[in-house]
């Protein structure tokens, strides 16, 4: 991989954060490594979920992607076969961040990667055409734009397809010759008209479960997937350390360390909880928040809530910043989100903060006040 300067990048791939540690597992992997794998399956593994005591490393290996150790080998062990890898899930289970330690693991490159939108057309899956070559001396070899799936095969690496159900189903249908034939026909050349899959190239692709029924995807396309099903975390322990390792890294980019206070950690995971749970018993969509309430939103309000104390308030992060944060974040509809989180705050936080007090107190009246300038705007 080229040298890359990485004190200007806003964010770095994993390849390039974990370089240190790849390079590590790299030195002392004697596994069997399928195609031109990087690293053998154990090392993808110990990589992705960290190292264990009885592996007796020379050094640890963090955990990077918290989640069932299944999951995280049967899509390993999905990108060794013929299929290409499906990640479906809520918005938020972690399907994207998988997606890339697995890539840049197992290729050393993550970037390879074509976003998934209802404007995706087949050329950003295949190729296209640098313009003024073809007008200067026709299409060829040289003037051709690989796309990156075009590139991860000619380079035997993953290539990642994001969101794939938001393409339509003709531009969902590209990849069936590439997952199926491992070949890109190129008809407009005469000679030299057909790209190859080199060896270790395989796609790993994401849907969001609420995507669902929007564009389908194909019998053919499913045939060639292998699915993997991302559950929302539910477990408060391992949402804690998901929250706190994410968090973390992103505080890193702004070079401060962060301290967040266990006991407001406590209370933003109790009050998603309790959101979830009132969601589930709404009947109908008007009585719920449009948001996710997915453990990615929770890191977000967290993010939000530590800028705005280290920026404009005081140095630690307090309660009523973090209730503003949380408002701030999950409002979306006026007044339909504003009208459910206070009839929410007026019931269940109202109620823990008569039942817990401490932090509760201040959490109560800082989402009041963020909801009553909402109201009055």
């Amino acid at each position: 991989m080229a040298k890359t300067k990485t004190t200007t990048m806003l964010r770095q791939p994993a390849e390039i954060k974990y370089k240190e540690e790849l390079e590590y597992l790299t030195s002392i992997d004697k596994g069997t490594k399928p195609f031109s794998w990087k690293l053998s399956p154990q090392m993808v593994r110990t990589f992705v979920l960290g190292s264990t005591p009885s592996q007796k490393l020379d050094r640890t290996i963090e955990q990077k992607w918290y989640g069932d150790t299944a999951i995280a080998e049967r899509a390993i062990v999905t990108l060794a076969s013929d299929r290409g890898l499906l990640l479906i899930g809520d918005p938020g289970t972690g399907k994207s961040w998988l997606a890339e330690l697995l890539a840049a693991a197992i290729s050393g490159n993550s970037t390879y990667v074509v976003q998934g939108t209802a404007g995706t057309t087949e050329d950003q899956i295949k190729y296209s055409w640098n313009v003024a070559m073809v007008i200067a001396s026709g299409q060829s070899r040289e003037s051709l734009i690989p796309s990156p799936i075009m590139t991860a095969m000619q380079t035997g690496a993953m290539g990642r397809f994001e969101e794939l159900t938001r393409c339509t189903s003709d531009v969902q249908d590209a990849l069936i010759s590439i997952l199926s034939e491992k070949y890109i026909s190129i008809p407009e050349l005469k000679t030299d008209n057909i790209a190859f899959a080199q060896p270790g190239f395989n796609v790993i692709a994401t849907a969001n479960s609420r995507d669902r029924g929007v564009n389908e995807l194909s019998s053919a396309l499913k045939r060639r997937f292998n699915f993997v099903h991302m559950p929302v975390v539910t477990n408060k322990k391992q949402e804690k350390e998901i929250i706190l390792f994410r968090t973390q890294e992103l505080m890193s980019r702004h070079g401060f360390e962060v301290d967040i206070p266990p006991t407001l950690l406590d209370v933003l995971l109790q009050t998603f909880a309790d959101l979830r749970e009132t969601s589930a018993a709404a009947s109908s969509d008007d009585q719920r928040l449009e948001s996710a309430l997915s453990t990615a939103e929770q890191i977000g309000v967290l993010e939000d809530a530590i800028l705005h104390s280290r920026f404009f308030g005081v140095t630690s992060l307090e309660a009523g910043t973090l209730a503003r944060s949380l408002v701030g974040t999950l409002v979306r509809r006026l007044p339909e989100d504003v009208s459910v989180l206070n009839q929410f705050w007026h019931t269940v936080v109202e109620k823990r903060c008569q039942e817990q007090q401490g932090d509760w107190q201040p959490f109560l009246e800082g989402g009041k006040q963020a909801m009553g300038l909402m109201k009055r705007g």
